[in-house]
């Protein structure tokens, strides 16, 4: 390009370009170009904001892809609190919400409007001048965590406002959800990793919003709606035509958002919705009716709990009677036994559903379950289904009670209670097909080792066909063993033997998690490449040793004490080192000091060249203490951006001195140099 002006111009043109693709794709649902096209442009701006860091722009379409970087979340005091809405399952009571609205605005038309009611998390975002300031997390409704880093990557949220006519500085609030798609597939992979299972999209919408990894955040599909426009200077005086508004500017607003003029209408907007809200893309729990005028709004008032002005309709969980084929036990990769129940398939929530987890012994004896009888399953807000009831008029005569089985499905050998669980589990850890298959599938997939072109059935037929028996055989994998598999030609082997050389690059932390340690999940396995650095001193290590990292109880500390107890496993680590993974942290920081040596140091705010937690590593490994509150014995306060404005009035007071993070390392590094 011909000059830095002309190179800005373009920056701005495909920022404003690729903003308006974003809107049509995910908020009208109507793309224009294709996603090669997209991508295309994604990369051009990609390439110009790295040759010109001048014109960087936290906003940026680039800015969607989120961090890893771990940043812990500031609070900050809401400026309108944000109130729970009263509930109801009644029709009737909602109509009595109308008719007591009406008779407190004696001789005045009241409008209500319908709108629905996501299942989500709410969010309050605070825009100034067209631009995203700030998003905050309901909380205690009095007080929420910032998240803007992480509500940056949701793509239906404008970053910058389209159209006209918005007021200088609002609020706006809304559900953060996550669709049934993307639920469904992030359920998929945690069962994949014998993670638990999210009950429902609220929960996971709400999980993920408050994760430290924002790329994590961005990956996850998060979606979003709004339903309340807040402000000084609000362009209409009645909610409904706000909210259009509002939708002219980008933001994602229900079709379903109605006005009503009776009640005859509001008992059919119910009747309507609690069939046609099963087709939609997202989970719902009712539907809310407030009323429409904003001076109605405050003459009505609020109680101390909720507005009087709105109500919130709550619908009832989806419940089926169906009766059950038989019970099921299957084998994790642990070793754990789940029973499952096979059912006479049965439509409920717009889905067929022929299983249910009766997740252990617990729960069938709870239940009382006999053989054939006709269960209760529920879906509701749960998109898992959940069995939680029997008809015992159904009962068979002479039906006899489910029992659980005594010995493993797979291999025969007789299970053993887990001590304080519910959980029964084969002890034939080494020698029983689905464990041994299921440690390799666990070891391949994409968060752990991530080996493209080995799924689970792929890793089975390698099992069947005797080509590996362990993690560690895949790194002798050679063309002519892959050719062996039924389906397998050169350029699937290639594949395979491409994704086996890019996992000798996979972190420590993640090769930690890949070896299947028994309750060493994915959170536990970084938390230990980051404190004990290798895996010999991984495998060294005590149980009471262990148990002095943060966050490891006993029952982990063991269970790593006894994996690596094991000869074999220990074998296995061992070839998995000759063949080049990575069993070590890069050391981030350099080698610790005394320079800290009897400091109190507060750490505050959010961080940009590393973590809350990596700070507070550092600040111990140069031998200072770290705390939570501010006192006359407080040394400094490390503070970086957003510092909580008590925390910041308080060191003040005390005359504390406030270090920013580039302050804090150049300290460390000129004493330590």
């Amino acid at each position: 390009m011909s000059s830095t002006e002309d190179i800005r111009r373009r920056i701005e043109e495909l920022r404003s370009e690729l903003n308006r693709h974003n809107h049509n794709y995910y908020v009208l649902n109507a793309p224009e170009i294709s996603d090669k096209e997209f991508d295309m442009l994604l990369k051009e701006l990609e390439s110009l904001e790295a040759e010109h860091p001048e014109f960087d722009d936290p906003y940026s379409p680039t800015k969607r892809v989120g961090s890893d970087l771990s940043k812990g979340f500031e609070q900050v005091v809401h400026e309108r609190r944000m109130l729970s809405l009263g509930n109801t399952y009644s029709v009737e009571e909602v109509d009595e919400f109308v008719g007591r609205c009406r008779e407190a605005l004696p001789g005045e038309d009241v409008t209500i409007v319908g709108e629905m009611k996501f299942d989500g998390t709410s969010i309050s975002l605070l825009y100034e001048d067209g631009r995203l300031v700030r998003a905050v997390t309901r909380g205690d409704g009095e007080r929420g965590d910032v998240v803007t880093d992480n509500v940056i990557t949701i793509r239906s949220i404008p970053l910058q406002l389209s159209g006209s006519g918005w007021p200088r500085r609002f609020e706006i609030r809304g559900e953060i959800v996550l669709p049934w798609k993307a639920f469904e597939r992030l359920n998929q992979e945690r069962a994949f990793n014998e993670e638990p299972l999210f009950a429902n999209p609220r929960n996971a919408a709400s999980g993920t919003l408050k994760m430290q990894n924002s790329a994590e955040v961005a990956r996850r599909g998060l979606d979003a709606w709004f339903y309340y426009l807040l402000g000084d200077e609000l362009p209409f005086d009645n909610h409904y035509d706000n909210m259009m508004a509002a939708r002219s500017w980008g933001f994602k607003v229900s079709d379903a958002m109605t006005r009503l003029h009776s009640i005859d209408e509001v008992d059919r907007y119910i009747s309507y919705w609690d069939t046609a809200r099963k087709e939609l893309p997202v989970a719902t729990d009712g539907l809310v009716f407030k009323v429409n005028s904003l001076r109605q709004q405050l003459n009505l008032g609020f109680t101390a709990k909720s507005p009087r002005w709105a109500i919130a309709y709550k619908f009832q969980a989806e419940r089926a009677l169906t009766p059950l084929r038989f019970v099921s036990f299957e084998v994790g990769r642990t070793g754990v036994i789940t029973p499952v129940a096979n059912l006479e398939p049965v439509l409920l929530s717009g889905t067929i559903v022929k299983r249910a987890s009766l997740h252990n012994e617990d729960i069938i004896r709870q239940l009382d379950i006999h053989e054939h009888d006709h269960l209760y399953v529920e879906k509701g807000g749960e998109i898992i289904p959940k069995i939680t009831g029997v008809d015992l008029d159904a009962r068979t005569v002479g039906a006899l009670p489910v029992s659980f089985v005594k010995v493993c499905p797979a291999c025969s050998t007789p299970l053993v209670r887990v001590e304080g669980e519910a959980s029964w589990v084969c002890p034939n850890k080494y020698g029983c097909r689905p464990q041994i298959v299921g440690r390799i599938e666990h070891f391949v997939g994409r968060r752990m080792m991530n080996i493209d072109g080995i799924g689970q059935e792929t890793a089975r037929a390698m099992f069947d066909a005797g080509l590996i028996s362990n993690p560690a055989d895949i790194y002798s994998l050679t063309e002519t063993d892959l050719l062996k598999l039924d389906g397998f030609g050169p350029r699937s082997a290639e594949r395979v033997l491409e994704g086996v050389e890019q996992s000798k690059s996979v972190a420590f932390g993640r090769v930690i998690y890949a070896l299947s340690i028994p309750y060493v999940g994915e959170t536990v396995a970084k938390k230990l490449a980051k404190s004990v650095r290798d895996i010999d001193t991984l495998i060294s290590m005590s149980a009471e040793a262990l148990t002095e990292i943060d966050d490891i109880g006993p029952r982990i500390a063991e269970s790593i004490v006894d994996f690596f107890s094991h000869q074999s496993n220990r074998e296995i680590v061992e070839r998995l080192r000759q063949a080049g993974l990575q069993m070590a942290s890069e050391s981030t920081q350099s080698a610790g000091s005394d320079r800290l040596a009897g400091k109190s140091i507060v750490i505050s705010g959010t961080f940009t060249h590393n973590s809350r937690d990596r700070y507070k590593e550092i600040i111990e490994e140069n031998g200072g203490k770290n705390v939570g509150s501010i006192s006359k014995k407080t040394d400094f306060i490390l503070a970086g951006d957003n510092m909580g404005p008590a925390k910041l009035e308080k060191a003040r007071k005390l005359s504390i001195p406030i270090l920013s993070e580039d302050e804090f390392l150049a300290m460390l590094k000129s004493e330590n140099s």
